[in-house]
């Protein structure tokens, strides 16, 4: 916790160092909770991990490993680090809009974008994308399930449909589909999604599958969560297979909906056009880079890359700031930052200690949901994204500030 001592737990400019492990933990923050600063540890602690870990300011407690980590990894891949929601991401499109363009009353670009994007469980009633994109997609995903057919049993019925038409479909939790105003009053759309059932299906069968391949050897990690595959191991590149098809599957979902969100607009606006792609990019991934003369595997876990002049997106809560990013390529990072503001309470904390009235209050201004089914959203369970920038300003440099005067949540 903040101005507390923990053991070997060293504290310098911006960020702090974790020493218990076999590699240090290097954290961009001092805002950090004891149990995500224990599940850091235990990353540590794996043999095969390169250099050092990164904790980006956002960092907090996840699933299997640290929501905000950046782990590179030789020779070894940890599915749990990945998650489920393998590939969620970003992507965001300025307009040619201006402000003084809009309605007064934005209830009806909300109720339109709601029509036309599925949220939650729901998908397409038909196929949403082009023959040819699914027929590549499915191409490469039955050759992952001849492997491993449990994967289809754990779609349940109509597998095929299922995927197939939940592209271009937003999901639920902290997914969101935002209209936005920069600072030059220029309009945004901004979204926020991943892979999906598929996705989730892909990741829980492939961390499973790891725990069972380790045998005995799993009762010797300091979680079971990261279980791992070893690069020439039975499973391993079956994995990197799927993971990464599931990474192509959710930047195909992404850009689809950007597509409706823009033709939504279209029906009901002035005319206008996208003027530029700011980036369509993942938080949720692993990919082959170099980082200290060495080959390696990074996995970020709410995290995106962050490389010499590369755009990138950081989102705050939905009563907040965002932000579009150039990376300054910040080598001790792994050329990262942070993937959003992070959460400071669990969902259930903030449903029990907050309701629709509060995020009435917080979301003063905005056009969105304000029952108690987004109640786990509310702004007061994020960090404050202001801060979290000031913590990353060696590794990124803001390009433009985001208002969201939009959302839509699943």
């Amino acid at each position: 916790m903040p101005g507390q001592q923990w053991p070997g737990f060293v504290k310098m400019p911006i960020k702090r160092v974790i020493t218990k492990g076999r590699v240090p933990v290097k954290i961009y923050t001092d805002d950090v909770e004891y149990a995500a600063m224990d599940q850091l540890t235990h990353i540590a602690h794996l043999p095969f991990i390169h250099s050092h870990v990164a904790a980006m300011p956002d960092v907090h407690l996840g699933i299997g490993a640290t929501v905000g980590s950046v782990i590179p990894t030789k020779g070894a891949i940890i599915p749990a680090a990945v998650g489920v929601d393998i590939g969620c991401g970003m992507n965001a499109v300025r307009l040619s809009l201006k402000a003084e363009q809009l309605p007064d009353s934005l209830y009806r670009i909300r109720s339109a974008i709601e029509a036309a994007i599925p949220v939650g469980f729901d998908q397409h009633k038909k196929d949403p994308v082009k023959r040819s994109t699914v027929t590549a997609l499915n191409v490469e995903l039955e050759r992952i399930m001849d492997k491993h057919p449990a994967i289809t049993r754990m779609q349940g019925k109509k597998p095929y449909l299922t995927w197939v038409r939940q592209l271009g479909t937003l999901g639920g939790g902290n997914h969101f589909i935002e209209i936005c105003l920069d600072e030059n009053k220029d309009v945004w759309i901004m979204l926020h999604s991943g892979s999906r059932g598929i996705g989730n299906i892909i990741g829980r069968y492939f961390i499973n599958l790891a725990k069972k391949d380790m045998g005995v050897q799993l009762g010797r990690l300091p979680d079971k969560d990261l279980a791992y595959f070893t690069e020439g191991a039975q499973y391993f590149d079956d994995y990197i297979a799927a993971v990464h098809w599931a990474q192509d599957y959710a930047m195909i979902n992404r850009r689809e909906m950007m597509r409706r969100v823009v033709d939504v607009l279209k029906s009901v606006l002035l005319p206008f056009e996208a003027t530029k792609e700011a980036i369509n990019c993942h938080h949720n991934y692993v990919a082959k880079e170099h980082h200290f003369d060495a080959d390696v595997y990074v996995t970020r876990k709410g995290a995106i890359r962050a490389g010499e002049g590369e755009l990138g997106i950081i989102p705050g809560s939905m009563g907040a700031k965002s932000y579009i990013v150039r990376g300054k390529g910040n080598p001790t990072s792994f050329c990262s930052c942070s993937h959003g503001a992070g959460r400071r309470m669990s969902r259930s904390q903030a449903k029990r200690q907050y309701n629709s009235r509060d995020i009435e209050v917080q979301t003063e201004g905005v056009e969105c949901r304000k029952d108690r089914g987004v109640v786990d959203e509310i702004p007061a369970a994020y960090k404050d994204i202001d801060a979290v920038m000031e913590h990353q300003s060696d590794l990124v440099e803001v390009v433009h500030t985001l208002k969201q005067i939009v959302c839509v949540k699943g």
